[in-house]
């Protein structure tokens, strides 16, 4: 989507954080913006910052939760009443949820997941058929994070979440190559939001967590100021749509770890030679084109 002028997007989590970055920079674009939010009180502050981004009736708030799925086809609907067509979707909603897995109880792996998954998974179900409806093309970006690239300890549900979001963008990627619909793993290293304070939205019926003191005591945790701004954030999800990138990283830093891990994957293969016959069997399976266009596109 390199024109991305008079389209309108719709940003889950867009009231702080990465999302709010992302309506920034959409609205510097020219673009429409509908920031969908749980929390009210980032909804009411974010309407008034973002009132020196774009002409203020580009910008349409709707208080939401992802895991609402009545609610996001209400949303989807109030959307296109006030903008019509959305184009670009931003799967962007999330917490941290942060601690070891042997304190994790089960209220912990299903808010997390119901979250971070299922928001992205009610999102895509929500919005998909009506981006192919339209047939004007647009773009999906889900957002991940590098902790589902180059994991880390003492975030399994975290991880597990957005590893899983990485590869359900993939694979839309792959089907929705011929429908003029774009799909982005986004993939965010540190940045300046207020992800700490996830444990204030842990819904009642959730309460069962091993994980209460570990939230107290990360929404104490101060951000620090090398990590990146989330307006520059929001500036690299939209050069990513414009060029239709099927990852977006945000951080140089990560790179030699991913390196890391990846050698490490093709080092763990067999040491044997091709069995010809049987790759002739399962040739579908053995590679997707979606990689090597990436690696067409990039200079060596």
């Amino acid at each position: 989507m390199e024109e991305v002028a008079g389209k309108t997007a719709f940003v889950t989590g867009g009231a702080s954080g990465i999302g709010l970055g992302m309506s920034e920079a959409f609205l510097a674009a020219g673009m429409n913006v509908v920031i969908a939010d749980l929390r009210p009180d980032h909804l009411a502050t974010a309407l008034e910052r973002l009132d020196g981004s774009g002409p203020r009736q580009s910008v349409h708030a709707i208080e939401l939760d992802v895991t609402d799925r009545e609610g996001l086809a209400r949303a989807a609907d109030e959307a296109e009443r006030v903008f019509g067509s959305v184009h670009v979707l931003c799967n962007n909603a999330g917490m941290g949820i942060l601690g070891p897995v042997t304190l994790a109880r089960y209220d912990d792996w299903d808010w997390g997941l119901g979250v971070l998954l299922g928001g992205v998974v009610n999102g895509i179900q929500t919005f998909l058929p009506r981006l192919l409806a339209h047939g004007e093309g647009g773009q999906i970006v889900n957002t991940a994070s590098m902790a589902g690239v180059v994991p880390i300890p003492g975030a399994a549900i975290y991880i597990t979440a957005k590893a899983a979001v990485i590869g359900l963008s993939e694979a839309l990627r792959s089907e929705l190559a011929g429908e003029g619909i774009g799909v982005s793993a986004f993939c965010p290293g540190p940045v300046q939001t207020n992800i700490r304070e996830g444990g204030r939205m842990r819904p009642e019926r959730y309460s069962d967590s091993g994980y209460t003191e570990l939230e107290q005591e990360l929404e104490e945790r101060p951000n620090s100021p090398l990590w990146m701004d989330a307006r520059e954030c929001g500036e690299r999800v939209l050069g990513g749509i414009r060029r239709d990138d099927l990852y977006i990283f945000t951080h140089r830093e990560f790179r030699e770890g991913a390196d890391e891990r990846f050698r490490a994957m093709l080092a763990s293969f067999p040491d044997e030679p091709l069995d010809d016959e049987r790759a002739d069997n399962i040739r579908f399976l053995l590679s997707n084109p979606i990689f090597r266009r990436v690696l067409e596109q990039r200079p060596a």
